[in-house]
């Protein structure tokens, strides 16, 4: 992980359950956010996909793919930095496997 502060696609995301920072596609619910997410495999809480992190047993917050824009790692501790990066707002890349509605 050279660039730790970039946004990267999805298809590179590890799937090893560690946290890291997402591009939420915008919705009719809002605008583009970040939020910190995991890969999780499925549970008797829900199926195998991504998570967000602050998900609890009861009320697991899930991404389908299509939802999830780039990731890049957790950045690493900087008092000069207060908030969280702001969306990738470049040029959307096409969903590899066609699916998504």
């Amino acid at each position: 992980m050279d660039e730790p502060d970039q946004w990267r696609h999805m298809s590179s995301a590890p799937r090893d359950g560690s946290r890291i920072l997402v591009t939420v596609r915008p919705s009719e619910q809002g605008p583009a956010e970040v939020d910190m997410a995991y890969w999780s495999r499925a549970d008797q809480f829900g199926a195998e996909g991504w998570r967000a992190s602050d998900s609890s047993p009861g009320r697991v917050v899930e991404y389908a793919d299509p939802e999830l824009k780039c990731w890049m790692p957790l950045p690493r501790a900087n008092p000069g930095r207060a908030s969280m990066p702001a969306p990738w707002e470049g040029e959307d890349v096409p969903l590899l496997d066609g699916s998504g509605i």
